[in-house]
């Protein structure tokens, strides 16, 4: 049974961090889209910097792998449980690079 949209949002929140909000929604094909902003850090004209994937699970690791990538090099002190996982998404993003295919998919 696929989990729901509600429960894909709090996974993906306790996973990011307290530095984190989380959004789950859903694009015009029905896709879940994951979108996690920084609550400490600005881009132009003062919007919160995020990562914004569309596509299921894929989605998910694409938004936690920029998410975990941002928290390592804009806040080195921080705690969240996606850390753990920082190795793994160096080796996707290498593997993509190396590989050729865009990133997030």
């Amino acid at each position: 049974m696929t989990a729901s949209r509600a429960a894909r949002g709090r996974r993906a929140a306790a996973q990011a961090g307290p530095l984190a909000k989380v959004t789950v929604d859903v694009d015009a094909a029905d896709q879940l889209v994951y979108k996690i902003a920084c609550t400490e850090c600005t881009v132009r004209d003062g919007r919160a910097w995020s990562a914004y994937r569309p596509g299921a699970d894929n989605g998910f690791m694409a938004a936690m792998d920029r998410w975990t990538f941002h928290l390592s090099e804009k806040h080195p002190g921080s705690d969240a449980p996606c850390l753990e996982f920082l190795p793994a998404a160096q080796q996707r993003l290498h593997e993509r690079r190396e590989g050729g295919t865009p990133e997030g998919s």
